[in-house]
């Protein structure tokens, strides 16, 4: 969780170096139960805010430039509102120029300010530290210059922030998540139209275990574009808006027209969208099972037919199998590293993540790491 701590340590590194009273924001971090690659595809997903993310303090500068300074890597960058350009290999400063340049765009006027950040999700874990930053900066700079931004409007510069800055085309899931997360809740989000239903959650004996891999092989961003590639494709050849439009029926029609890799591709695809689906009826009715027996078919969908598993994923995924106090786990995430997201009984984790953590070192010599998170309220205001 975000603690006090967390937040006055940030804190206090802004008093003494800017000797003023910021505004603080907290943007979650946030996990997705069910529905991957199907963001970009206009479907359905399953994700929630969690308890872990960004803490983002801020107040306008009495200088010439803009300095914001990264706490946990001791990096810092200054520039002056007249030239926002991105940095190559720049990082998280991307992120932040981002927004800067795209408020900018959107003919929002800001002045110079000092921000300070840092946080607690986990690097590399898949839980979108990225769109937390970006969310935490666009919210805070809007409520310094009151800027009167709807959060809907915020989101979409965030995302056009990371397409433009920073290079990657990603959907809209992360940062919808984060800035309109509920406590204690999921939310099925039709990525078409951006509705979303809040969907209360009770696990019952069940708790929600992340493993980290640890490792992100080197095929994720070109496996990435390749089948955001496929999916355009297919989508051309079915002559329909995107592949949300698209049944298994329509598919097996082209079956000729295609290589079986990107037929098994838009297949997922198309069957990811309907566990989604399945998925919210499962937990209206608290059939946890049934959520736990979709989580494992849509792992294997990743796996064997979207092919964006890994060997760290799978064993990771089979041996939650076949432990008798999980009822559900999968690869979380653009895929080729990151997270497997596991629901398991609660009295067990302590001995299971013992267990894990010890078997994953000795398989693949590399150490897996830990993390229990709580759903949570969306980017707000601390004060």
């Amino acid at each position: 969780m975000i603690t006090t701590q967390l937040i006055e340590r940030i804190t206090s590194y802004f008093t003494k170096n800017f000797k003023d009273e910021p505004i603080s924001i907290f943007s979650p971090g946030r996990i997705n139960l069910i529905g991957e690659h199907t963001d970009y595809n206009d479907g359905f997903v399953f994700p929630a805010a969690i308890d872990k993310g960004i803490v983002a303090v801020i107040q306008k500068s009495k200088t010439s430039t803009c300095s914001v300074h990264a706490l946990d890597l001791e990096e810092t960058i200054e520039f002056s509102l007249d030239n926002i350009i991105p940095i190559e290999d720049g990082g998280w400063k991307n992120y932040v120029l981002g927004i800067v340049s795209e408020l900018h765009k959107s003919g929002k006027k800001i002045d110079n300010f000092n921000l300070v950040f840092g946080g607690n999700i986990p690097d590399g874990a898949g839980l979108s530290s990225s769109a937390a930053l970006e969310n935490s900066i666009v919210f805070a700079l809007n409520e310094l210059f009151e800027l009167e931004l709807s959060k809907e409007e915020m989101i979409f510069i965030s995302q056009q922030a990371e397409h433009s800055f920073v290079g990657v085309k990603c959907g809209i899931m992360d940062q919808f998540t984060s800035m309109f997360g509920q406590k204690g809740k999921a939310l099925m989000l039709d990525c078409r139209n951006l509705k979303a239903i809040p969907v209360d959650i009770d696990f019952k004996e069940y708790g929600i275990l992340l493993i980290n891999t640890n490792v992100k092989h080197s095929l994720a961003n070109s496996a990435y574009n390749n089948r955001r590639q496929v999916c355009e494709k297919i989508v051309e050849l079915l002559e329909v808006k995107s592949l949300r439009d698209a049944t298994e029926t329509m598919l097996q029609e082209i079956r000729g027209q295609i290589s079986e890799d990107e037929y098994q591709m838009a297949l997922y695809v198309i069957q990811e969208n309907c566990r989604v689906q399945r998925a919210l009826h499962a937990i209206q009715s608290e059939n946890i099972d049934t959520l736990g027996k979709l989580m494992l078919a849509s792992h294997k969908g990743l796996s064997e037919q979207y092919n964006v598993s890994c060997e760290e994923l799978d064993y990771l995924v089979d041996e939650a199998i076949n432990d008798s106090n999980t009822i559900g786990a999968r690869m979380m995430g653009g895929g080729f590293g990151g997270c497997v997201i596991q629901l398991i009984k609660k009295k067990v984790i302590d001995t299971y993540s013992n267990y894990i953590q010890t078997a994953y070192k000795t398989r693949f010599k590399i150490d897996c790491n830990i993390y229990t998170v709580e759903l949570s309220e969306g980017t707000h205001k601390i004060y």
